[in-house]
C-alpha cells in the first residue's frame, strides 16, 4: 500500500490548479514515498500512539463478516473487501514520483504523518 497523505494530495492540486494549461490531459499517481504493509502500519502506529495496534490478515469470509457488521449495503461491503484484498495483495503497491514532481517536496512517510499534529 502506498497512501497519500492529504497534505500532499492538496499540495498537488494546487500546483496543478496554479497552471491547469501545462497538466491538460496527463493523470497522476499520488502516493506516499513507500509501500507500507498493513502489518507495518500496524507497528508503526503502536509506537506512534503506544497503545497495541495489531493487523489480522483474514480470509475473505472473515472481510466479509467483519464489514457486513456495520450495516451497510451489500455493494458497500464488497468495495471495502476488494480495498482490503487490493492492499493485501500488492495491487496497490508502487510509489511514484508524481508528488515530488508537482510540488517539489517529498510525500509524507507515514512515520512522519503519524508524528504531526492532527487537527
Amino acid at each position: 500500500m502506498d497512501a497519500a497523505a492529504a497534505a500532499d494530495i492538496a499540495r498537488s492540486a494546487v500546483a496543478v490548479l496554479g497552471d491547469p494549461a501545462v497538466h491538460a490531459g496527463f493523470t497522476y499517481n499520488l502516493t506516499g514515498p513507500e509501500d507500507i504493509s498493513l502489518a507495518r502500519a500496524a507497528e508503526v502506529l503502536t509506537r506512534a500512539t503506544g497503545r497495541t495496534v495489531t493487523y489480522h490478515d483474514e480470509t475473505l469470509e472473515e472481510a466479509y463478516s467483519s464489514r457486513a457488521s456495520y450495516g451497510a449495503p451489500a455493494w458497500l461491503v464488497k468495495a471495502w473487501v476488494s480495498t482490503y484484498t487490493a492492499i493485501s495483495g500488492g495491487e496497490l503497491a508502487s510509489p511514484t514520483s508524481d508528488v515530488r514532481g508537482l510540488t517539489g517536496q517529498d510525500p509524507i512517510g507515514l512515520e512522519e504523518f503519524v508524528k504531526l499534529p492532527q487537527l
